[in-house]
């Protein structure tokens, strides 16, 4: 192709690879002998020579059970591959449910088999962010591990979201209301925890809470030792709508009517809260746009010659149904 376009191969690479650096005839010669010789660049070759391999991973910390019961990972993958649809990133998705799975993946990154991590659900004592940086992976994830977050980060105000569903049921006249948390290890958890502490202190209410993991399973636990600890309690604010599906099933089995013995709110506006029967009110937290927002800020922290680390906190929304 170099010989058909009368310049060197440097040359035709520069003007293939869009390079400002060429003069205006030079560039229609050798598309003339691109479009003459029906040239395709070669993907992995151009990849090669740039240090590059197009391709990125999601990395969920997770075991596979909890990955394919929530919709909130759905959503998630649903908005990276949003933001990667015009482009040539392949994306890579890798469960990392215990210390096997967690060595086995250290050793693919090692190998800078990836241009970049999309990391979701971290806990804080996961190790996975500390290697990613040992190792000069750029790396997006998804909700901050503490308020000083060193990582480039998307987060949801969980903070805020919790503080505005708490509000809602004291605004409804409920006076005993319990919380469900997820696992305190989460900071997003524990943000929520915080946002429902404090709208109870605004209305001079006391606590009332149990801890529990995210699962449908826990959140049945949960509201058993809540019911066990306060019979009388009068609404229930959960932290996932997956728990408050949980616990729905123990105040149904209990006889309490929702929302007219006890109010119950989720948090993430999901599909079950939509399918719930009644119902359920739920803290909309933009999951999908989450997806979307990392996929773009990791495609700029590859590109940058020098790691920016923005951290990007979404706004969430009360969506009010017929459970409170």
């Amino acid at each position: 192709m170099a010989a058909r376009a009368g310049v060197g191969r440097g040359t035709v690479s520069r003007v293939i690879n869009g390079s400002p650096r060429v003069s205006e005839e030079t560039r229609a010669a050798v598309e003339a002998a691109v479009a003459e010789l029906g040239y395709v660049p070669n993907r992995a070759a151009r990849a090669l020579a740039a240090n590059r391999t197009d391709a990125i991973a999601l990395v969920v910390p997770e075991p596979e059970a909890r990955f394919f019961a929530e919709p909130y990972f759905s959503d998630i993958v649903r908005g990276v591959g949003a933001a990667l649809a015009d482009t040539e990133m392949q994306l890579l998705l890798t469960l990392v449910g215990g210390d096997r799975e967690r060595r086995r993946l250290a050793q693919y990154l090692a190998s800078h088999r990836v241009d970049g991590v999309l990391l979701v659900s971290v806990h804080a004592d996961d190790p996975l962010p500390e290697l990613l940086e040992q190792l000069g992976i750029p790396v997006v994830i998804s909700g901050r591990r503490s308020e000083d977050e060193p990582l480039a980060s998307v987060d949801s105000d969980n903070f805020e979201g919790a503080r505005a569903a708490v509000a809602h049921l004291v605004a409804g006249g409920r006076r005993t209301i319990a919380t469900i948390t997820g696992p305190l290890d989460v900071y997003g958890a524990r943000r929520r925890l915080d946002g429902y502490r404090a709208a109870l202190a605004d209305a001079g209410l006391d606590e009332l809470a149990a801890h529990a993991d995210f699962t449908e399973e826990g959140g049945r636990r949960a509201m058993a030792e809540l019911l066990a600890r306060a019979p009388g309690l009068d609404a229930v604010f959960a932290a996932s709508d997956v728990m408050a599906s949980g616990a729905r099933q123990v105040l149904r089995d209990h006889g309490r009517r929702i929302p007219e013995d006890t109010a119950l709110i989720g948090f993430d506006d999901s599909s079950i809260a939509r399918h719930m029967d009644p119902p359920l009110t739920s803290v909309r937290q933009p999951i999908e746009e989450m997806g979307r927002a990392m996929a773009e800020l990791l495609l700029a922290e590859i590109s940058a010659a020098t790691p920016t680390r923005p951290s990007l906190v979404l706004p969430t929304e009360l969506v009010v149904r017929a459970s409170s």
